[in-house]
């Protein structure tokens, strides 16, 4: 029997599943990575990231602004400066972001054993 809070309805599993839509996009973390040293312009995340579109990249910042982990502070200059900063909720995903990020370290070469063992053609 499963534990109540891995049942599909229990709140839990709900939140997951809610907080899994935002932040595990391709390009979330890394953009939640980025941005715990300090605020970073646009074009600086870009750079920084190198292989996304700015259509993601615009995507993303868009839904993690909306979900509350980061914010978008325009400064009134010619031309107008804006920065992409972690919210003090961004700042809360460090932690388990780095775990995940250790735990991947950890085990990426058994997932690649795993998959290459899934993937090799059965011979009987």
């Amino acid at each position: 029997m499963r534990p109540a809070h891995l049942n599909h309805g229990h709140p839990h599993c709900t939140a997951t599943r809610d907080i899994l839509t935002i932040i595990g996009s391709k390009w979330a973390v890394l953009l939640v990575a980025l941005l715990e040293e300090r605020p970073k312009r646009f074009s600086e995340l870009k750079r920084e990231i190198g292989d996304i579109t700015q259509k993601s990249l615009t995507s993303v910042l868009r839904d993690l602004e909306k979900n509350g982990i980061v914010e978008r502070v325009v400064t009134p200059t010619m031309p107008p400066r804006v920065d992409y900063s972690l919210t003090q909720l961004g700042r809360s995903l460090l932690a388990p972001i780095g775990a995940l990020g250790l735990w991947a370290a950890q085990h990426h070469e058994t997932v690649l054993q795993a998959r290459a063992r899934y993937q090799a053609p059965v011979t009987a």
